[in-house]
């Protein structure tokens, strides 16, 4: 195992019972919502919707059905909430937390779950832009997707979830750290 994620599988992957579960995986959902819900208000809201990657990575962490139930979840509390919203959860935000805390439970390397994250979420980015034909990135990327821009796309997706892959690291490396701490009991 790579000494980097290590720490992950130590203090978030942990067993847990069904109870906790779902109470997790409801405070998860919930948080990735509201988080979500964030980008209506504009400016610092955008940037604050990207943060409900986190819930759903640390619930995938967890468990792979915790990740994958909390993420159906949010996606069913978003279509209530805000549907304006759909296109952007579960083909972007959800899905880089749901393939990286995959990548980090399988790969064991912080490397291959940036480039594992990183062509999910171009993935999710392209069938947005191809197959629904929603302008998630402007009106100027919509109009003609060439070899160019998917591969912009996938460049930018895997530096940013390299940022996230970093990040995350850093949170749990932190967290690990408070004497006597394990995380989630």
């Amino acid at each position: 195992m790579n000494p980097e994620t290590k720490i992950v599988d130590h203090y978030i992957a942990l067993s847990v019972t069904p109870a906790r579960k779902i109470a997790y995986g409801a405070l998860l959902a919930s948080l990735a919502t509201i988080l979500q819900s964030a980008g209506m208000l504009g400016g610092i809201g955008l940037l604050v919707s990207a943060l409900s990657t986190l819930a759903i990575l640390i619930g995938t962490v967890i468990s792979l059905q915790l990740g994958f139930l909390s993420y159906l979840t949010a996606l069913f509390l978003i279509a209530v909430i805000q549907p304006s919203e759909l296109f952007a959860f579960p083909l972007t935000t959800g899905l880089l937390g749901l393939s990286m805390g995959f990548a980090f439970r399988y790969f064991k390397s912080g490397f291959l779950a940036a480039v594992f994250s990183g062509i999910s979420l171009t993935l999710g980015i392209l069938f947005i832009l191809l197959i629904i034909k929603f302008p998630i990135l402007g009106p100027a990327a919509t109009s003609d997707v060439d070899f160019n821009l998917i591969m912009i796309i996938l460049l930018f997706s895997i530096f940013y979830s390299w940022i996230w892959v970093k990040g995350f690291l850093s949170i749990v490396k932190k967290f690990s750290r408070i004497p006597g701490n394990r995380a989630f009991d």
